[in-house]
């Protein structure tokens, strides 16, 4: 598998990186399986593993440490922060006490000195962006962690975080981690060419969709059961608007696969890996099989024609459903801060 540059770090990952987001009680519980998923992934070359601390209340990480005991040194670790991670009102956020707090509880369950990319998992308006990205600095000279991240920030706060660090002499971001996929593509809008202006790796999440490109989801066939249609109804409704119009776009896209003698999975995955800006795309495998059906997809090159084909199912920069953008500002879902 060959590996791309980490934005301007000098890091190199592999194209598909192993998200651990379904191990432990929020998909796999087994332990051994998730062990055994990590080990497959690592000898088939993917050196970049991205979990969170709120993946399963922290298990996800107990599970990736587990897997990473003698194989640490090869591996390049990304684990997030923001979450609510007990009953405490500080428990969760992007200020420095948490931080702080925080940090050490992953490193303990991740069993590891260094966490190397460490990313704010969400944006926190009501915390200046100056404390947060100063507590990480302070992290990254204490050699607790080697790099920062940002993951589903719009890019108004992206440019941001670029700014605060060159003003305050910070360590700035280098990555971001932002929703793509053929089904959401409103971050080719801004926050891809902004993430390249300024030399940032990205690394999409869910670049299947949440299961939808993973042709399960077929018309005339019944809505299949999910853990994750369990916890966000709203995502997988096939009578809802939205997602009915996701429907005929994964039937067609389904069919451009065919033609092109591709899994749907594949043509999915390669899609986003051929965006310029791209660095590495998350696959979230819950099982064994699940990963060796997602693998190959980093040697598939789309053709001009497929992805031309592509644009006409689903133009660039349309999110077909905003449910998909992974985060929503306060100013939009709260009434009171837009109305007197």
């Amino acid at each position: 598998m060959s590996h791309r540059p980490l934005g301007r770090t000098g890091v190199r990952v592999s194209p598909l990186a192993l998200g651990a987001m379904m191990f432990g009680e929020r998909g796999n519980p087994s332990h051994e399986d998730g062990v055994r998923i990590i080990h497959r992934a690592l000898d088939a070359g993917i050196n970049l593993i991205d979990t969170a601390d709120v993946y399963s209340a922290g298990e996800s990480e107990t599970i990736v440490g587990k897997a990473l005991q003698g194989r640490r040194d090869t591996v390049v670790l990304a684990t997030k922060f923001h979450g609510a991670l007990g009953d405490d009102v500080n428990q969760r956020g992007n200020s420095r006490r948490w931080i702080f707090q925080e940090v050490e509880h992953s490193l303990r369950r991740l069993q590891t000195d260094w966490i190397d990319l460490y990313q704010v998992h969400r944006p926190s308006p009501d915390t200046d962006f100056d404390e947060t990205l100063g507590a990480l600095t302070d992290l990254v000279r204490a050699g607790k962690i080697r790099y920062i991240g940002t993951s589903t920030f719009p890019p108004s706060e992206i440019v941001e975080g670029q700014w605060i660090a060159e003003k305050r002499g910070y360590q700035r971001v280098v990555s971001e981690q932002p929703p793509y996929s053929l089904l959401a593509r409103g971050v080719e809008r801004e926050v891809l060419p902004i993430a390249q202006r300024y030399g940032l790796g990205v690394i999409p999440w869910s670049p299947l969709a949440g299961g939808w490109l993973t042709g399960r989801y077929r018309k005339g066939a019944p809505q299949p059961a999910s853990s994750r249609a369990n916890r966000f109804p709203e995502r997988f409704d096939i009578t809802a608007p939205e997602n009915a119009a996701k429907l005929e776009a994964v039937e067609s896209l389904a069919h451009l696969a065919d033609e092109a003698g591709l899994p749907l999975v594949h043509l999915a995955l390669a899609f986003v890996l051929e965006h310029p800006a791209v660095t590495s795309a998350i696959i979230g495998p819950r099982t064994y099989e699940q990963l060796e059906g997602q693998l190959g997809a980093a040697d598939v090159r789309l053709t001009s024609d497929v992805l031309d084909r592509i644009d006409k199912i689903v133009p660039p920069g349309v999110t077909l459903s905003s449910r998909d953008e992974g985060y929503q500002p306060p100013t939009l879902t709260h009434p009171a801060l837009r109305r007197r």
